[in-house]
């Protein structure tokens, strides 16, 4: 064997155990959580509660960053070309997919520079109105949208946020011609809403709960295909007749592409730690985050079809995309 032929086999064999030794050594520093969304907001609180328990277990912190605008696609970005070493992670939420539905042309892909690693769990939204629009049903809504087309409008805390997507299935499945509103935030698209200077609006249930009790918003689906455990007198949108507009927010981690295997199977079995703590179960539960276990080839699948979903829906109610 020739030096040359040597030296290149032994590069190969460097090469393929660098990952692996990469990933038996992780982690030894501190992980960067890039969040897309702002603090406060419901998924990022999720995305805490869960991390810092895994932090716990494995001894290292979890910082996040809270990189929004621009539909999510700048903290998307950042974490796309991050170094492929499991000390970057973005925190992946039902409005992922809103960037290969927006975006004619994105500076990173979003389906194919990440791998979906581990799902926290979805949390149903329930559909709201002010009680002087004097709706007691989705049925009473639906039927003063075709009363009165493009008359009615639906709040949502941005353009591709879950909560216009929400709206977006609503508006195919009932088959109503109603106006898209977005807002910079969930506070202001809920404050618009309860003052009823917009007619209606899909939130998580934890942060409507106060609101529904005080009378302050009137519940009229819950956005699943079976009612809530918090909202039990309030009927899913499949209940109420409108199966297609069943829509759930879900929240979860994913790493760039070319991660060690290694790596993304521990921090899977470290999140599924987690989220078996009672501790932590009762905070998710408090918010009305259900578990949804999956391995991480099945939160891929699911990733992917969400995000082809989410395109059609987007080709279904003509929202052409924009550069």
């Amino acid at each position: 064997m020739s030096f040359r032929i040597s030296c290149a086999a032994a590069g190969a064999v460097l090469m393929t155990l660098a990952p692996a030794a990469l990933a038996q050594d992780w982690p030894s520093r501190s992980i960067v959580a890039v969040s897309t969304v702002s603090a406060g907001n419901a998924a990022d609180t999720v995305a805490r509660i869960v991390l810092d328990q895994v932090s716990k277990q494995i001894g290292q912190s979890f910082v996040i960053e809270n990189r929004t605008g621009a539909g999510g696609t700048i903290g998307s970005a950042s974490a796309a070309k991050a170094e492929p070493d499991g000390y970057t992670l973005l925190l992946l939420t039902a409005s992922q997919g809103s960037a290969a539905a927006l975006y004619k042309t994105l500076p990173y892909d979003p389906v194919n520079d990440f791998i979906p690693v581990a799902m926290f769990g979805v949390q149903p939204s329930v559909l709201v109105a002010a009680p002087s629009k004097g709706w007691k049903s989705v049925g009473d809504l639906v039927a003063a949208a075709k009363a009165s087309p493009g008359v009615l409008n639906f709040a949502s805390a941005g353009l591709g946020a879950a909560s216009h997507w929400a709206g977006e299935r609503l508006r195919v499945a009932a088959g109503i011609n109603v106006q898209h509103i977005p807002f910079r935030g969930p506070v202001e698209a809920f404050t618009e809403v309860m003052t009823g200077r917009v007619d209606f609006y899909y939130l998580p249930i934890a942060p409507a709960l106060p609101n529904i009790r005080d009378g302050k918003v009137v519940a009229l689906a819950v956005s699943t295909a079976k009612r809530a455990p918090a909202l039990p007198d309030v009927p899913s949108v499949v209940e109420a007749g409108y199966p297609n507009a069943e829509y759930l927010f879900w929240g979860g981690i994913a790493v760039p592409a070319k991660t060690p295997r290694a790596i993304i199977d521990r921090l899977h079995a470290e999140t599924q730690k987690a989220l078996a703590v009672p501790a932590v179960q009762e905070r998710l539960a408090t918010l009305g985050v259900e578990p949804k276990p999956m391995t991480v080839d099945e939160f891929g699948k699911f990733y992917r079809d969400d995000v082809a979903a989410i395109v059609k829906l987007a080709r279904d109610v003509n929202l052409a995309p924009t550069n």
